[in-house]
């Protein structure tokens, strides 16, 4: 089996396949030879393979509202052979807010309008039109925004497909064990065997501080952070196909339907070492309270409950790009809540900074700064 490549991908999530995906694409002459090693027996197992990802251009720092952007049309229109369908579907977000929230709601609202069209404030009355379930009592005003609802499982497995029809390998139950330099190269010990590469690219998503360290490189003091989604049936006598993803102007929970059921969140952060996350009874219990209390739902069965770690940096910014103490180990890792709507671009952007070129224009146009992603300013922080 080949065992010398031009890259080296650890991680197979969505950060990890969409940089991966990128890598092969660098236009028309020779493919390198990209391998990508993923610890556990399936893709996407771990943070990937549990998001409800919304795509929405007005929210987070500008480094993520650009990289959003930049990935709308590849979403809107995936090539040929990509996927059979549009990643992306019409579905609004409703930010909701109780009276004494309202303050609060005003000021998010003109935050988002000056960053995005068709954003609406509204009424109590217009926020239970458009999602009959909310609480008379409970529900004073809203904003609206147009947005949409991301097939996570056909964007994921876009990449990998693509990425593998290019020549790219995929390695599964190779979870890293030592990386050392030798002769130039990066030796990569893994539980199904060793691999060297020239450049090694770091999206290992919650474990991305612990495979520097493997490397001999100090941590860039990446924090994990649990968050749990709970699943329950619908009420039956409301068609909530077209309901607005709901969110609470203080972050407390959202829910949004799918399918005939409803995905809520109590949008936890809790702290936690990197690990095959799994849900609390006491957040479970919180997400239905806060649910309960804001709609008219009784949530009688819970049908399936889940977590997963969405991780950050200390500046809640990304790191994409070269480790300014060895350039040829290249980071993607950190991007907290938002790597599923920008992973299309930043697998570009991870792959161009890898080969050596720098942040694409039509990025920068876009807005994204280049001395907001780069790893170097971690090295500085005080």
């Amino acid at each position: 089996m080949k065992t010398n490549y031009d890259f080296l991908v650890i991680g197979a999530g969505i950060a990890g396949a969409s940089t991966a995906f990128a890598l092969c694409q660098q236009g028309d002459g020779a493919v390198p030879e990209v391998l990508m090693v993923e610890r556990e027996a399936m893709a996407g197992y771990h943070t990937t393979g549990r998001s409800a990802a919304h795509y929405t251009e007005t929210n987070g720092p500008s480094a993520f509202r650009a990289l959003t952007r930049g990935s709308r049309r590849f979403y809107e229109s995936p090539p040929r052979g990509f996927a059979d369908h549009s990643i992306v579907s019409p579905r609004g977000k409703l930010h909701i807010a109780r009276q004494d929230q309202v303050g609060t709601l005003e000021s998010f609202y003109e935050d988002c309008r000056r960053l995005g069209p068709g954003v609406r404030f509204i009424d109590g009355a217009e926020a239970r039109r458009l999602n009959p379930s909310l609480s008379e009592a409970y529900v004073a005003a809203g904003v609206h925004q147009p947005s949409m609802d991301i097939d996570v499982h056909a964007l994921h497995q876009g990449y990998i497909r693509s990425f593998k029809t290019r020549g790219g390998t995929l390695i599964l139950n190779a979870g890293v064990l030592g990386l050392e330099r030798v002769g130039g190269r990066w030796q990569v010990h893994t539980e199904a065997g060793s691999y060297s590469a020239a450049v090694v690219v770091n999206a290992a998503g919650a474990w991305a501080d612990v495979i520097a360290e493997l490397a001999g490189l100090s941590q860039f003091g990446l924090v994990p952070k649990r968050r749990t989604v709970i699943q329950f049936d619908a009420p039956e006598d409301l068609d909530c196909r077209d309901w607005p993803q709901t969110v609470d102007v203080g972050e407390a929970f959202y829910f949004k339907p799918d399918a005939g059921r409803i995905f809520a969140s109590p949008a936890d952060e809790t702290t936690s070492p990197p690990c095959d996350a799994q849900p609390e009874e006491i957040d479970i219990a919180v997400a239905v309270d806060r649910i309960e209390a804001a709609t008219n739902i009784k949530v009688r069965r819970i049908l399936s409950k889940w977590a997963g770690l969405r991780s950050f940096f200390p500046d809640n910014l990304p790191a994409i790009g070269p480790d300014p103490r060895e350039p040829t180990f290249v980071w993607v890792a950190g991007q907290g809540g938002f790597g599923i709507k920008t992973s299309y671009a930043i697998g570009r952007v991870a792959a161009a900074l890898a080969t050596g070129r720098p942040v694409p224009d039509d990025m920068k146009e876009l807005g994204l700064e280049a001395a907001d992603i780069l790893p170097d300013r971690l090295l500085a922080r005080p």
